[in-house]
């Protein structure tokens, strides 16, 4: 006996070659294409199908693929793969905000009453800001010479200021100045305790206000409308003051900037008194060591002799420097006498007395060299008539010779007196030498006197310039000590004014983040409580790898959900037509309740091969009031990724489609267009319609598996008068054959169903209307089913 089965599968959310695959949303409701990273070419363009997120267009509600249809459908899936459950029915999500939109609507219109009233009704603040910019100021006496301070203040000196006006006791003198004792706004103590203060200070919670001083009371309120802080990368600090009167604000902000400045320079000129009390304190004992000092320097100079002379130096020093200089004249003296001496009597011998310049300069030299050109003269004119015998020549050679004695004598006498001279020279040198040397001795001897007055010197001019520092500090500190010479190192460079804008509360803000903050908080109220409920979350759908399970065993019963138990006599009935996988069921189209027809589609749907989607054949059997494939198409395709190749037409309206994918000549990204208003994707005949299929039939299975790889239900819709040679290569390739019969008894549908049955071993299932669904006989694959 044949065992009935039912089919129940359901495709898998995602396959390890489709992970991370996403959709993108139609613009405007129009179709558009659809570019895939990686495009299908058929002849020698077909390359494989894009599983990128980029290759399918995107729908944002698009958010759970077949875990919502087997929720609510109730099938029975296992296997082994991975599911969706992680995943967000964002459909769902919308559909639940929708429903409750009053929980949304209500509490933020209510936020948005409350908060225009309580900011209206609430007493507003203002605030007042003064700046201060921290900077070296100097005195009006600094001297020309003082170098100033650089006038950086680094990071932790700008904190520093930002606590001194920060401090207790600016905040006591600020606060006498504004007069805020005695104000009801900071002054507790002023005016009737409220009832819950009252309470509070019998239970010991709190203090009452009498039991503290005025000024406790005030600092309190003041410390908490106060707010100094350096402004960011400057040397500006702002000092901000709030108070329910902009007057009171503005008055408070330039009265603590005022105050901290007068606390400078107070702290300034008691810094400068106390540094004049110490140096008079100072200077007087320091003035008497400098006098024994100096006293002790002189008598130590006139007990050893060492009275100072001209460039600061010793008499004995003085007088060494002295005979070694006359030393060393008197030894070039002498050289130099000796050597003209010696030049002088080298010439004699020579006979170039006449060519030295000590000898030619004499006066006596140079008369006698006249007279003895005049008489050579003579000589060669008495020459010229007389013999060198006469008489008068040998008077007049006599004459000569004399003179030439006397030139000789007188070069001599030169040369003896530069003789005496280097006599002389040397015996100045040997004195001077003498008295050198003992000069050296007396020197010596007074070197360690020296060296001790030198280090008399050294303290008494240490204490003389310690001294005279003390001094120039005194009178620049008692020049400090008068009014306003030490301004302080700030300088109010932003004066408070009285504003006119509250700063509390800020009524646009807080009105709009208030009803905001309200309108999110309702509204993820909303969302958590439905993804607690698990109305927005799927549940675990099955794996890729479906497993059949008979309709009617206990594991099927026990698993199912709650609307498959209420079918449950109709899948008996269903599953009772059937003796085995070919033969004709029927199930009806319930737009209503469309999870029931698309369960029972599943239930009659062969495995597909693993890894791959399910391919459905869909003709049409021209019934009456019978749905068209396209309207099944858009059913599935709001459960799961769908594309729908519509082959029904040869009418293709000039566009490309499925023939010029076969063809070679288009892309997916070409022909993959979206149907408007629906998540459908929809590829059409092409302009060679048919016909395409018949000259190719091997490409057929390529482009159809490429589309099984990607989406989740591959529908294909022919026309139900079509040659076998046409549905052929797509009924063989399909898991399951559907025929749109509308009302039954349509003899047509059963017609077309039984050719179809004839063409693959695929379940054929009969669509019928929404009134449908009375059982039908069964129908052998080898007789032709009557119609009425």
């Amino acid at each position: 006996m044949a065992e009935s089965l039912v089919g129940a599968w359901l495709p898998a959310v995602e396959s390890p070659r489709s992970e991370g695959r996403s959709e993108r949303g139609a613009s405007n409701g129009k179709a558009e294409t659809v570019p895939p990273s990686r495009r299908h070419l058929l002849g020698n363009n077909l390359t494989e199908l894009s599983m990128s997120p980029a290759s399918l267009p995107r729908d944002e509600s698009f958010a759970s693929i077949g875990g919502p249809m087997t929720a609510q459908a109730g099938i029975d899936v296992r296997g082994a793969g991975e599911g969706r459950g992680d995943m967000l029915d964002l459909s769902a999500l919308w559909a639940a905000i929708k429903r409750r939109k009053v929980w949304i609507i209500a509490p933020t219109l209510a936020a948005l009453g409350l908060s225009f009233v309580a900011v209206n009704v609430v007493t507003p603040r203002y605030t007042g800001e003064a700046k201060l910019l921290l900077e070296s100021r100097g005195g009006f006496y600094a001297l020309p010479g003082q170098l100033a301070d650089s006038g950086q203040f680094d990071s932790e000196a700008v904190q520093s200021q930002v606590q001194i006006i920060m401090s207790r006791d600016l905040a006591r003198e600020a606060v006498k100045r504004i007069g805020l004792v005695g104000n009801a706004e900071f002054d507790s103590g002023v005016g009737a305790l409220s009832a819950v203060r009252k309470l509070a200070v019998m239970i010991g919670l709190g203090g009452h206000p009498a039991d503290r001083s005025p000024e406790e009371r005030v600092l309190e309120k003041y410390y908490d409308r106060l707010l100094v802080f350096p402004v960011a990368r400057s040397r500006i600090v702002a000092v901000e003051f709030t108070s329910r009167d902009a007057a009171l604000a503005a008055k408070a902000a330039n009265t603590i900037a005022e105050t901290y400045l007068e606390f400078q320079e107070g702290a300034k000129q008691e810094n400068a008194r106390s540094a004049s009390n110490w140096l008079s304190t100072t200077i007087e004992p320091l003035r008497k060591r400098v006098a024994e000092a100096e006293a002790r320097v002189e008598d130590y100079r006139s007990r050893n002799g060492l009275f100072a002379g001209p460039n600061n130096t010793t008499i004995t020093s003085q007088q060494l420097t002295d005979l070694s200089a006359q030393l060393s004249s008197a030894r070039s003296q002498q050289a130099e006498s000796q050597a003209k001496a010696g030049m002088i009597r080298d010439a004699i011998k020579q006979g170039r007395t006449f060519e030295i310049p000590d000898v030619a300069n004499n006066e006596l030299v140079r008369r006698l060299i006249e007279q003895r050109v005049t008489l050579r003269a003579q000589i060669a004119a008495e020459s010229r008539s007389l013999l060198p015998e006469h008489p008068r020549i040998k008077e007049l050679n006599a004459q000569l010779l004399d003179l030439e004695g006397q030139l000789r004598a007188a070069a001599e006498r030169t040369v003896r007196t530069l003789e005496n001279e280097a006599k002389i020279a040397g015996q100045r040198v040997e004195s001077f030498q003498a008295a050198l040397d003992g000069q050296k001795k007396n020197v010596s001897t007074a070197n360690d006197s020296e060296v001790q007055l030198r280090a008399l010197e050294r303290d008494a001019r240490t204490l003389r310039e310690q001294l005279e520092q003390y001094m120039q500090r005194y009178r620049e500190a008692v020049a400090r000590d008068t009014m306003n010479a030490a301004p302080a190192d700030a300088r109010v460079i932003s004066r408070a004014v009285e504003p006119t804008e509250p700063s509390f509360p800020k009524k646009v803000p807080v009105v709009l983040v208030s009803t905001l903050a309200t309108f999110l908080i309702a509204l993820a109220t909303i969302v958590t409580r439905e993804l607690l409920n698990g109305q927005g979350r799927p549940l675990p759908a099955a794996p890729r790898g479906p497993r059949w399970v008979s309709a009617g065993s206990p594991e099927d019963e026990g698993d199912a959900p709650g609307p498959v138990q209420g079918a449950a006599p109709r899948h008996a009935r269903v599953a009772g037509l059937l003796t085995h996988a070919g033969k004709l069921g029927q199930t009806r189209l319930d737009l209503d309740r469309p999870e029931l027809t698309l369960a029972e589609i599943a239930e009659r749907t062969r495995e597909p091969v693993r890894g791959m989607a399910p391919l459905a054949l869909v003709l049409d059997g021209a019934g009456e009031g019978a749905a068209r494939p396209r309207d099944l198409a858009e059913l599935l395709a709001q459960r799961c990724r769908c594309v729908f190749v519509d082959l029904s037409s040869d009418h293709g309206a000039g566009a490309a489609g499925f023939s010029e994918l076969l063809a070679g000549e288009a892309l997916f990204s070409d022909i993959i267009m979206r149907e408007p208003g629906s998540r459908l994707h929809r590829i059409g005949a092409g302009r060679a319609g048919r016909s395409a299929v018949l000259a190719a039939p091997d490409l057929v299975d390529v482009a159809l598996d490429a589309l099984c790889e990607t989406y989740d239900w591959v529908l294909v819709a022919a026309a139900s008068n079509d040659d076998g040679a046409v549905l052929a290569p797509i009924a063989r390739r399909a898991q399951a054959g559907l025929v749109m019969s509308g009302q039954v008894g349509n003899g047509h549908a059963l017609e077309t169903a039984y050719r179809l049955s004839e063409l693959t071993e695929a379940p054929v299932t009969l669509i019928l209307d929404a009134e449908g669904g009375v059982p039908m006989q069964p129908v052998s694959r080898t007789q032709m089913p009557v119609g009425a």
